[in-house]
Formats: structure tokens, sequence, C-alpha cells
């Protein structure tokens, strides 16, 4: 297995670890990382495929400003019941009613990807997964707020942690669920010339 190799002209414009994680898993490190403190707040009436891929463009434009001549990856990712976004679970509160919602259903997991270049040139994608959650009943979700797992999550929960056992099926990007769809983003950072192999 070869070791994770630098890229110093990625920078990655994100604060979650799984991101940088991911990427150290396909053997990327980027140079940097340096988060986008963004309001992610949808806008009135903005479905979740569009959020998502708003959300990962406006996160690339605002980090490239602070890092010139280089390449900046972002994403976004979004749990989606139909048309409604679900919120990052900060309170147990919430990651209930999210639960509640997902519990014995179908959902999608939007994950935008943005690749802006220093020329200006924006790569961008959405990646689709589909989850299914089976019935939970009010014990599995009772234990499951108190591993506090859920804590800034997307629709309140980490698939690569203790919910994985409430996933019935998927179908699709599984790292996408957990942060970053690998196989697009390896696709895009080729796409721009980057070495990725």
């Amino acid at each position: 297995m070869t070791a994770a190799r630098e890229l110093s002209s990625l920078v990655l414009a994100s604060a979650s670890p799984r991101r940088l994680d991911l990427l150290c898993q396909i053997g990327l490190i980027p140079g940097t990382v340096d988060p986008a403190d963004l309001d992610e707040t949808p806008l009135k009436g903005e479905l979740p495929l569009p959020h998502a891929q708003r959300l990962a463009g406006a996160k690339a434009a605002l980090v490239a400003a602070r890092h010139p001549g280089r390449f900046i990856l972002a994403a976004d990712t979004v749990v989606a019941c139909g048309r409604r976004i679900l919120p990052k679970a900060e309170d147990e509160r919430t990651a209930r009613r999210c639960l509640d919602l997902l519990s014995g259903r179908r959902h999608r997991v939007q994950g935008g990807l943005a690749l802006l270049g220093p020329d200006g040139t924006l790569r961008a994608r959405v990646v689709t997964t589909i989850v299914t959650f089976k019935r939970l009943d009010r014990a599995e979700i009772d234990a499951y707020l108190a591993s506090g797992e859920w804590h800034g999550k997307a629709g309140g929960y980490a698939i690569q942690g203790r919910a994985a056992a409430f996933v019935r099926a998927l179908s699709g990007s599984y790292s996408n669920v957990v942060g970053l769809p690998l196989f697009e983003t390896a696709q895009l950072l080729k796409g721009a010339g980057l070495d990725v192999d």
C-alpha cells in the first residue's frame, strides 16, 4: 500500500475531520486545510440538490480568495427526506426529530462537490446516495442519542458509527454519506490535471 502524498497545491475548504480522513484513505493529503465559515441556511424554497451545489461552490469561492494560485476543494453534505432539508443536529431534540422522521423510510444524501482552479475554473458535481433506515424503536433512538454521535451531523446520524446498524439498504456512494464521494473527488482532481495516482 502506497503512503499518502501531500498535494501542496490543494486546499481543503472544510473543518470536517471525516473529509480529511477520506482523502487520506485514497492517498491524498491537502497542503492546507482552511475551513469556510459560511451561513448554511437554505434559501427560501431551495431544494436539497441545488442547496448542496450552492454551498459547495460558495465555500470554494470564499476560501479561494485567501489562497491565490491554489486549487480549492469544497464539499457539502445534505440529508433530505422528500423535498425537506434536514438540519445538522446541534441538540438532542433536533436529532430525535430527524431520527423519528428517517425511521422506516428512504432518504437521499446529496453530496455537493466543488473544485475551484487557480484560473477560476469551477468543476462541480452533486452525488446522490439513497439510504433506507429500518424502523427504529424508542429504545434504539434513546441509546443512539446517549452515544452523542449525532452531534453536528446532517440528519442527526453518522453512518460510519453506530447508525450503520440502522441502514437496511444503501444505493450509491457510501463515502458520500460519510462526507466526501471519493470516486467523484478523484475524477475531479484528475480532470483538473492534479496527479492523484
